[in-house]
């Protein structure tokens, strides 16, 4: 097996401070998943939200942060906290079994393991924990354009902000508007005015270029992206690309005031998170700069200054 076809099966990191524990359970589970470990708790938090693991196989007892530690740590953290966690342990009883699953563990397996018990349960957890993903992408997705949901932007805004804010790094918001797309789909149909959000969506998409740009459908015909790290003359610089590659479409709008294609308007905003202010400020300012940009006759941007307070 490939390492792309273990990694394809699941990528686990085993967590015990005993290297024979962490060999025998790489032999039993390394030629089928990708497989990283850690020999203390502190390692196995750095690894997690490094490796972004599809599963977790954690020893109870430790020395220093033990166990319990380290899946509380795990669940109280947003960007590892939906990761299955299974306790391998010596411990047997009831109550540790029972604090282990009170932690957040989805499962407790006692040493010495049966092997194909072991196999067993990572295959079935990592089946659930797919299934989980398929759903919430499902739940994050606009189903007609692919692109993320207001849903999911509303919970990357929030959590680009505290990043931002941790960083000293600006924040930037671009809200589009398709001009006159109620006249559009007045004079070409249903059916054109869809495959028209999925043109002007997909044309919008490459024009972040980076893995921490969101691109979302906010409602409608609006749509915002979010820019990490990207200062106002760097946001402009994505809005005026925006504005080209949606006139180099050419998909012809005959009811339209501002131009004979389908064109679109653009509000752009920047904020330090740092410096105060909350994102829902970020969100309004840029929506102001929608509004002027549509007032001022469409098919262009506007770039808005807004107070940090």
């Amino acid at each position: 097996m490939t390492w792309t076809d273990q990694a394809r099966n699941g990528r686990l990191l085993i967590v015990d401070d005993a290297m024979e524990n962490i060999q025998i359970l790489n032999h039993v589970l390394g030629g089928e998943h990708e497989v990283l470990f850690a020999m203390n708790g502190e390692k196995a938090l750095e690894l997690a939200h490094q490796h972004q693991p599809d599963l977790i196989l954690l020893d109870a007892v430790m020395p220093g942060m033990d166990g319990y530690e380290v899946c509380a740590a795990l669940r109280a953290s947003s960007d590892v906290r939906d990761i299955p966690i299974i306790f391998v342990t010596a411990l047997t009883t009831p109550e540790d079994e029972t604090r282990a699953l009170e932690a957040g563990a989805v499962d407790f397996i006692t040493k010495p393991f049966n092997v194909a018990v072991v196999r067993a349960r990572v295959r079935t957890h990592l089946t659930l924990k797919r299934q989980s993903d398929a759903m919430r992408e499902m739940s994050l997705t606009d189903a007609l354009t692919g692109v993320a949901n207001r849903r999911s932007f509303n919970e990357a805004i929030q959590n680009e902000w505290r990043r931002c804010a941790r960083s000293g790094t600006p924040l930037s918001v671009i809200m589009i508007d398709i001009d006159h797309f109620k006249l559009y789909n007045d004079a070409y149909g249903h059916q054109a005015g869809d495959a028209c959000l999925k043109q002007v969506a997909s044309t919008m998409l490459q024009c972040g270029g980076r893995s921490p740009d969101l691109l979302a459908r906010y409602g409608g015909e609006e749509f915002v992206i979010l820019l990490p790290q990207v200062d106002a003359p760097g946001a402009a610089t994505v809005a005026e690309r925006i504005l080209a590659s949606v006139r180099d479409l050419a998909i012809p709008h005959r009811m339209s005031s501002a131009g004979d294609t389908v064109t679109v308007s653009l509000g752009v905003a920047t904020l330090m998170p740092d410096q105060g202010g909350a994102p829902e400020t970020l969100v309004r300012c840029a929506d102001d700069a929608l509004y002027r940009a549509k007032n001022d006759g469409r098919n262009r941007f506007c770039v808005e200054g807004c107070d940090q307070v």
